[in-house]
């Protein structure tokens, strides 16, 4: 996410439907909706090579935009985005349409940072559990990510989402407070297992077979 002004053109369309969408695709656009607040949805189109450059620059991630659709300018959030599992192009996105002076909910990603003590200092393993923090607040306030400190950490230590020092302008979502976001984990130790008895013995010949043989051959071959 990212604070300055994003902004792309859009045109509506009337056409709906898979068949519609793949003559857009063609034609060189990819297909949009917005979810307006008032209710409903416009369908929309855009120009496939300029969206590309845009995710390019900004990435995907809950993109805050201005569409501008003929002479109208809409602020939208950008929820998701489909691809071709192939060639990994867009082709659909969908929008909704916000408005600037009210709060929303959006999904921020989380950057540690620092070199814990118990990595450093007792051999400990970091491992992130929460990618992603989600908070409310005013669109115009909305940050491409939040950068948590943990080189404070001890082996066996948690960082919990309700810790992270966030500035006034953001509420973290109810709910989300216990929530671990990074723990410095203990090493797994590494077993080794030993041969056993059983394996090391040779093979032992059973002995009497021959002579349960003999036991039972006739008396008249003994005699001979």
């Amino acid at each position: 996410m990212s604070k300055e002004t994003i902004s792309i053109k859009a045109e509506e369309r009337t056409e709906s439907g898979s068949a519609a969408a793949g003559r857009l695709r063609r034609a060189g656009f990819v297909p949009a909706a917005i979810n307006r607040i008032g209710g409903g949805t416009t369908l929309l189109k855009i120009n496939q090579h300029d969206f590309k450059a845009l995710l390019k620059r900004h990435g995907d991630e809950q993109l805050l935009l201005s569409l501008l659709v003929g002479d109208s300018e809409i602020h939208a959030l950008m929820r998701e985005i489909q691809f071709h599992p192939l060639t990994s192009d867009p082709i659909h996105v969908d929008f909704g349409e916000i408005d600037m002076n009210a709060k929303i909910h959006v999904q921020v990603p989380i950057r540690l940072e620092g070199e814990p003590e118990g990595v450093k200092q007792e051999g400990g393993i970091l491992q992130q559990l929460l990618r992603h923090i989600e908070v409310e607040c005013l669109p115009a306030d909305v940050v491409e990510e939040f950068t948590v400190d943990v080189s404070h950490l001890k082996l066996g230590e948690s960082l919990f989402a309700r810790e992270i020092p966030l500035d006034a302008k953001y509420t973290l979502v109810i709910g989300k407070e216990r929530m671990a976001v990074a723990t410095v984990a203990a090493p797994k130790e590494e077993t080794v297992e030993e041969p056993t008895d059983a394996a090391a013995e040779p093979e032992v010949i059973a002995k009497g077979k021959k002579d349960d043989a003999d036991a039972a051959e006739p008396a008249d071959a003994k005699k001979k």
